[in-house]
């Protein structure tokens, strides 16, 4: 979604607050398993690759705040070999349309496809795709989640050799009759995510976060040609956010939520289970937005971990025993992982250290 989401900015003095609404749901990530392939998959809109047969449909997305099936279904597949991430995409949609023809235009203004990618799953650096249905991309680099304030869009980062196509199965801005809907595959160069030269950026047998999100707003034809929906005041109506892996709230920008997709080398099927220090991370972020939480109330960061949660925080079983530390430019939360002894820190900046 770019830059639309929902927010609210309280100003502290010391730090800019975001407070935001957070659902109460437990929100559980989804998972995918992308198996490897042998030969390039040959980019062009159609879902007719043999690879393309083996692998597995996603569960069917749902809406980003509430769960509640779409009207539309929406689902995907993925694959990787040593050059490329595979992704394709099959929407139903009875009427297929777009006008936005300019790369790195706002493409959620039109209806799309978009890409979440979170390669070391620490909220920071990653990045987002975004296309349409006459196949047009925004992609941009984001250095941190918005919710940390400052510029943090690099929205001039492309993605070098990106491949993508679009299939319509229907025909595309035709009002006169209904479509069946769109297929969008694409092939995006592990390469894209080099942070260094000599960086070994594939992900053999390791898991990268990674969401899908599809916009899809209410429309009018007015002079045959189809447009987004305005109340009666001029105003246009809220887009539809429907999800691959919940969110919760309508923000995408929220990578800690984000799906696991874990790129197995693995000849045929295997499996995949969230690790436990996954979850230990979890109630880090849980941590984190109370204390934003509060901070927007009181004006001044928790000293305490019992100002944020009277409840004891477990994970499978485990008590976890979480340490808040104050300092000048804000506070450090520590968690000891009763899973691999591995230290985790959350700093007031939402990012994750390990030590």
């Amino acid at each position: 979604m770019g830059f639309k989401f929902r927010w609210l900015t309280v100003a502290l003095g010391f730090v800019s607050i975001v407070g935001y609404s957070q659902s109460k749901k437990t929100i559980v990530p989804k998972t995918y398993v992308a198996s490897k392939i042998a030969t390039p998959i040959v980019i062009d809109g159609e879902d007719t690759d043999g690879a393309w047969s083996k692998a597995d449909w996603t569960d069917l997305f749902e809406d980003i705040e509430n769960g509640v099936k779409p009207k539309y279904a929406t689902k995907v597949k993925m694959l990787w070999d040593e050059t490329n991430f595979y992704i394709l995409a099959k929407m139903e949609e009875p009427h297929v349309w777009a006008n936005l023809k300019q790369r790195d235009t706002i493409i959620f203004y039109n209806n799309d496809f978009e890409v979440f990618i979170d390669p070391d799953n620490d909220t920071y650096n990653y990045y987002e795709l975004e296309i349409n249905a006459l196949n047009t991309a925004w992609d941009l680099f984001l250095t941190k989640p918005y919710r940390e304030g400052d510029i943090v869009v690099a929205n001039g980062w492309d993605i070098p050799g990106l491949k993508s196509a679009v299939k319509i199965n229907g025909t595309i801005n035709n009002p006169n009759d209904t479509d069946e809907g769109w297929v969008l595959e694409m092939a995006i160069p592990w390469a894209s995510y080099r942070t260094s030269y000599f960086d070994k950026v594939v992900p053999v047998d390791k898991f990268w976060r990674v969401n899908f999100s599809r916009v899809n707003w209410q429309h009018s034809i007015k002079n045959g040609t189809y447009e987004r929906k305005k109340d009666a005041d001029g105003r246009f109506l809220p887009e539809y956010n429907w999800v691959w892996s919940p969110m919760g709230v309508i923000n995408m920008h929220e990578p800690e939520k984000w799906g696991y997709v874990y790129f197995s080398s693995k000849e045929g099927k295997d499996t995949f289970v969230i690790p436990q220090d996954e979850k230990v991370k979890w109630e880090l972020y849980t941590l984190y937005r109370a204390q934003k939480q509060y901070a927007g109330k009181h004006k001044v960061w928790a000293k305490s971990i019992t100002d944020l949660t009277k409840e004891p925080i477990v994970v499978e079983n485990k008590i976890l025993k979480p340490v808040l530390e104050n300092h000048a430019s804000g506070y450090n939360i520590t968690i000891k992982s009763p899973f691999s002894n591995q230290t985790y820190i959350i700093r007031q900046d939402g990012k994750i250290i390990s030590k």
